[in-house]
């Protein structure tokens, strides 16, 4: 990865934090909450830029626009919405288990 590269990920990251900051109160609460759990077992293209993470802030910037409160956007189960993102995509979860079934597999056939 070039020093360009680097230095434009770190102002675009820079620019992200910047509008989470601008959000109501309730709605960064949530919003780090769901970074943690994505972060934690989310979608291995989270690693690829922030993407996802831009989408999910440009939804709560429109819910926020429209007065409605963050858990009339995402729902009570906050957990089950950041599912709902994923659900088509490969967790370190899903990488994991693969990687589990494949040493077992080696193993098995000696």
């Amino acid at each position: 990865m070039s020093i360009k590269k680097i230095i434009e990920g770190k102002q675009e990251w820079r620019a992200h934090v910047s509008r989470v900051k601008a959000l109501p109160k309730d709605y960064q609460i949530v919003y780090k909450e769901i970074q943690k759990y994505l972060f934690k077992v989310g979608p291995v293209e989270l690693n690829e830029g922030i993407g996802l993470l831009s989408e999910i802030l440009s939804f709560f910037e429109e819910g926020a626009a429209d007065r409605k409160g963050v858990l009339e956007v995402t729902g009570t189960d906050v957990a089950a919405f950041c599912d709902a993102l994923i659900e088509d995509s490969k967790t370190y979860a899903d990488l994991y288990q693969e990687s589990v079934n494949q040493k077992v597999d080696k193993a098995m056939k000696k």
